[in-house]
């Protein structure tokens, strides 16, 4: 993680939706999202926390699921960590730069998609820049 800040320096730059999921792991709503039903040929999905790019948009597809997925993320862009919470156990996904909550990885679930995987992130956790 290269980028250390304090809560108080979070909560000054993150609005308050932003940092109840980047620092404290909240989740959004379903299907109320910015970037749920966006889809661009070009450009980068960047950490809403640090502004590190995470996904090139061509890796972003329909899940239907209600918040925006993924198949692959930037080589080194995300951490995954073992989340033991709700009772079940699931892939956290954190950026790798500042460590921000993101979503959760799925694996196996029949999509089709180069790796059968869904990257499940919360659009708060974005910032769409074209190229």
């Amino acid at each position: 993680m290269s980028i250390k800040k304090s809560v108080t320096e979070w909560r000054a730059i993150l609005s308050p939706a932003q940092f109840k999921v980047l620092r404290e792991k909240g989740t959004e709503r379903a299907f109320s999202g910015e970037y749920n039903d966006h889809f661009a040929k070009e450009g980068t999905y960047n950490c809403a926390g640090c502004e590190a790019p995470l996904y090139k948009a061509t890796s972003k597809f329909h899940s239907h699921c209600g918040w925006p997925s993924f198949f692959e993320a930037l080589p080194g862009a995300i951490t995954l960590r073992p989340d033991d919470s709700l009772f079940m156990k699931r892939t956290e996904i954190v950026c790798t730069n500042c460590g921000g909550h993101l979503g959760h990885l799925f694996e196996n679930e029949g999509y089709k998609n180069p790796t059968n995987e869904r990257h499940c992130i919360n659009s708060i956790s974005l910032k769409f820049q074209d190229s």
